[in-house]
């Protein structure tokens, strides 16, 4: 069974980001006091200052005409995940990201799609195969983009009305899901081991 990518590198074991980081950045943003308000501020401004490429990426998909749902999904999930990896390694384990690594990524991501549809017969698609890299991380998206998506249900892709302020644009959450995704992998790779870490395949496969 094809199963890992085959154009998105795989993520080191020891970038993985634990359940346990999320939870608790996820009761940290749901606090809605002043001071909540002003931590979140910080991160925003630590990550364009620490990842100016990637938050230029976020920056710009989120600039682009949404509908308020997917337009708040992606400033939560963007934000989350950056804290989620700034909290689980600390500014010393977490590279900036390069122009070329951005691309680079954004590249496979493509690849690993075209791949995938070009194998119809296959179980898995693009989103299994982030999940199996960045399984916590995958899980805490899909749970906020369901809940985004909960008033669409039973409707099509594309289906939605922006004369209808109770619909959610589909497409719109989708182009957010995918800048989420690059979001994710490139700070799994931007990474940087601990002393004695194994980055070899064959440990990631054990």
């Amino acid at each position: 069974m094809w199963v890992r990518g085959a154009a998105i590198r795989p993520v080191p074991r020891y970038a993985v980001v634990p359940s346990s980081t999320l939870d608790a950045i996820e009761r940290e943003l749901a606090d809605d006091s002043a001071r909540s308000r002003e931590e979140l501020d910080g991160a925003f401004a630590r990550f364009e200052a620490s990842q100016p490429n990637l938050a230029d990426t976020v920056s710009h998909a989120l600039s682009r005409p949404l509908d308020e749902t997917a337009l708040a999904l992606g400033y939560f999930l963007s934000i989350s995940i950056f804290l989620a990896f700034e909290k689980t390694f600390g500014p010393a384990r977490l590279r900036e990201v390069s122009a070329d690594a951005l691309a680079a990524t954004e590249q496979a991501i493509a690849l690993e799609e075209e791949l995938r549809a070009a194998h119809g017969d296959e179980p898995l698609d693009l989103d299994d195969v982030v999940s199996i890299e960045q399984p916590h991380v995958l899980a805490f998206v899909h749970e906020h983009v369901d809940a985004a998506l909960e008033p669409a249900a039973g409707r099509g892709e594309g289906e939605a009305s922006s004369d209808d302020p109770g619909e959610v644009d589909v497409d719109d959450v989708h182009g957010v899901y995918r800048a989420i995704v690059l979001l994710t992998l490139c700070l799994s790779h931007a990474v940087v081991p601990v002393d004695g870490a194994t980055r070899g395949r064959e440990e990631l496969m054990a």
